[in-house]
């Protein structure tokens, strides 16, 4: 089977990757990149763009620690099974949950690389803010993003996403990500363009405006 054919990152998302890892590490010898932002709103495309970039960077999908009864309550569960032994220099295990037999699977293991990217949304959640380098904010609107999210999902996947929005509403009411996002990614015609976030810059001499293409058509 042929497998799908997956882009080359453009100069925005290369010139970002040499910027992380010029990043002073964050969760022992780990720089921990998070990609947030709403359902749907493009993060693991460019999270796979990203760790492509970063000579096949780690990522820890989010997806892989929530279940159906804890979209938001596996704050426990990260920072034991991931945070814990990255910071201390082991490898963390973490056992993925299935979404349809609504299990978690065989343990994986999650090596401590030079930049483990996280991605999903609560990736800047306050308790995990302390251990990240870097937040990255994909900017696409919420309504807009569940738009998205429930066109990919289609009908099989109706009641989750009903059950999802007013979840994820709360969330972020009560936990908000954006506001100290180090840098925005706007996904472009071609390409993306990566722009300061509300927390400002990152550091001293680090590029902070790229961007890949004419805008994208709104």
């Amino acid at each position: 089977m042929t497998p799908p054919f997956r882009p080359a990152p453009g100069p925005a998302v290369r010139d970002l990757a040499s910027s992380i890892r010029r990043l002073p590490p964050s969760c022992g010898p780990v720089r921990l990149v998070g990609v947030d932002g709403h359902a749907g709103s493009g993060k693991t495309t460019f999270a796979e763009q990203l760790a492509m970039a970063l000579g096949g960077a780690p990522v820890l999908r989010l997806d892989d620690i929530a279940t159906h009864d804890e979209l938001f309550g596996w704050t426990g569960r990260l920072l034991d099974q991931v945070i814990e032994p990255l910071a201390h220099g082991r490898t963390a295990h973490y056992a993925p949950y299935d979404w349809r037999a609504r299990r978690f699977g065989t343990p994986r293991p999650l090596p401590p690389a030079p930049v483990v990217l996280v991605e999903g949304v609560g990736a800047g959640r306050r308790a995990l803010r302390p251990h990240l380098a870097l937040l990255l904010w994909m900017e696409l609107p919420r309504d807009e993003s569940w738009a998205r999210g429930r066109s990919r999902d289609g009908e099989e996947q109706r009641e989750f996403w009903d059950g999802w929005v007013p979840a994820e509403r709360r969330h972020f009411a009560d936990d908000p990500s954006r506001p100290f996002a180090d840098l925005l990614v706007r996904q472009r015609e071609k390409g993306y363009e990566v722009i300061p976030g509300p927390a400002g810059p990152v550091g001293p001499g680090q590029p902070l405006t790229h961007g890949d293409g004419p805008p994208a058509v709104c």
